[in-house]
């Protein structure tokens, strides 16, 4: 019998995890190509409480946990695409590896500015975006019919190919 998986796309989902992905993506290179800040008129006052002396590795960091694992995921709850590693990596063995994913993202964008509000000890109005960003991905994933479109039981074509 098969299982009945709920809607063919969650495309909120997608589209949050797409967005940050490229943000931070942009921003994270941003960072890298100058680390000084001065490019995005960031000032290295920012990085007084931090254990950083430039803003190299905090835009590494961004790249690559904000930028492109949303990215990767965002493509993988499209496409449905196994991964031993991150079968491996998934703490919810009865979901799909990207939706835990998603999760993973989920946390990451809440501690990054969790961390970034206590180390430059101040909030701004993107801080509180962000953070609201990070909470509203875990609330779409969480959404009983996302957990049943990612269940692991349901196909893994990809919901491309479905008409």
């Amino acid at each position: 019998m098969k299982r009945e998986c709920g809607p063919e796309r969650s495309w909120v989902l997608i589209i949050m995890q797409g967005f940050l992905g490229i943000g931070a993506m942009f921003g994270g290179g941003v960072l890298m190509i100058d680390p000084s800040g001065n490019l995005v008129q960031m000032p290295d006052s920012l990085l007084e409480h931090s254990p950083f002396g430039s803003f190299l590795i905090p835009g590494i960091i961004l790249l690559l946990v904000l930028g492109v694992m949303p990215m990767v995921t965002a493509i993988v709850l499209i496409r449905r695409t196994p991964w031993e590693i991150g079968e491996k990596l998934n703490l919810y063995s009865n979901q799909y590896w990207g939706w835990t994913f998603s999760l993973y993202t989920g946390f990451a964008l809440i501690i990054w500015i969790m961390v970034q509000v206590y180390w430059i000890q101040h909030v701004s109005v993107i801080h509180l975006v962000y953070f609201a960003w990070g909470v509203g991905i875990q609330i779409v994933t969480l959404l009983p019919g996302v957990q049943r479109r990612y269940h692991a039981d349901c196909s893994t074509k990809s919901i491309l190919s479905i008409k």
